[in-house]
């Protein structure tokens, strides 16, 4: 969904002008914005929350030369979605965490059926 569409259905649904809600909607976003940029975090009960990290630098490796490359610290967004959206999406809980995610998990083998030997004489 776009936020013209947002404020279209919203126009619709409290029989509203469209204008007026448009106001609404970007006065809503500036004021998370300016709580955002002051490193407070944005909680919006049945949705979820919005914070802002510091990321610290560190060192990383140039995957193609292998050269260490020093990453420089900054900030970062994070949203963190509430359990009730979870449930309303259908996320099931914990997905996307854990080597299990990242592939990085191990199937277990089936043992190798035992070799036939030749019946000696």
């Amino acid at each position: 969904m776009t936020k013209p569409e947002l404020i279209r259905e919203l126009a619709e649904d409290f029989e509203l002008p469209r204008r007026q809600i448009a106001e609404l909607v970007d006065t809503i976003l500036e004021r998370m914005t300016a709580t955002l940029k002051k490193g407070e975090k944005v909680q919006l009960a049945p949705f979820g929350q919005f914070k802002v990290r510091n990321r610290p630098a560190r060192m990383a490796r140039n995957p193609q030369t292998g050269e260490p490359v020093k990453v420089p610290a900054k900030r970062v967004m994070r949203f963190l979605p509430s359990r009730a959206l979870k449930e309303a999406v259908g996320v099931k809980r914990g997905a996307g965490k854990g080597p299990a995610a990242k592939g990085g998990a191990k199937k277990a083998r089936k043992a190798a059926p035992a070799r036939k030997t030749a019946k000696r004489r």
